[in-house]
């Protein structure tokens, strides 16, 4: 694909990803013009809205699979990886803030994203078998408590991804910290 076709691409995708976040029912047109393309150039990759949307999900749960990567959970040490982790999701959920649960009826999307679910849990049982969390709630607490914030705190937080991971994380190891 050549610079300015993946650039267009990219750009629609974000952007559609940001309008399909405020109003569902956002038209090609509308994210084209917003994304200053001409809606022939989005026809032309896309042949629905469904089609587009589906590439943002795509892009969505691409995005999420690469911050976990990124973040080492489980090989780097708990404060390293939970806060490169959280503030990879930060930025994941401010560049791509659709939500997933409205894909979750395609087998595909359910897959990837239970996946990213069992690594994120697999990680915070390690933290508390080694002493850096508690484990006093129902099980699957933490990882629940900790998704929430996620989404509060992408949305809520001023600052940079980081900035906001360092409050997130402070907030998170304060109510589960070993």
């Amino acid at each position: 694909m050549r610079a300015d076709a993946k650039r267009n691409l990219e750009l629609v995708l974000t952007t559609g990803a940001r309008m399909l976040a405020e109003d569902p029912s956002a038209s090609i047109a509308a994210i084209a013009a917003e994304a200053g393309v001409d809606r022939r150039t989005v026809y032309r990759r896309f042949a629905s809205r469904d089609e587009l949307l589906a590439a943002v999900y795509e892009a969505r749960l691409d995005a999420i699979e690469a911050a976990i990567e990124a973040a080492r959970l489980r090989e780097a040490p708990f404060p390293v990886a939970i806060h490169r982790y959280v503030e990879g999701i930060i930025e994941v959920n401010r560049t791509w803030p659709v939500d997933l649960g409205l894909m979750l009826a395609d087998p595909s999307v359910h897959k990837r994203r239970d996946r990213a679910i069992a690594e994120v849990d697999a990680f915070l049982r390690r933290a508390v078998e080694q002493g850096f969390l508690r484990q006093d709630g129902p099980d699957g607490w933490a990882g629940t408590v900790l998704g929430t914030l996620l989404r509060v705190g992408a949305r809520d937080l001023p600052g940079s991804a980081s900035q906001a991971a360092d409050v997130l994380v402070r907030t998170f190891v304060s109510g589960f910290g070993g």
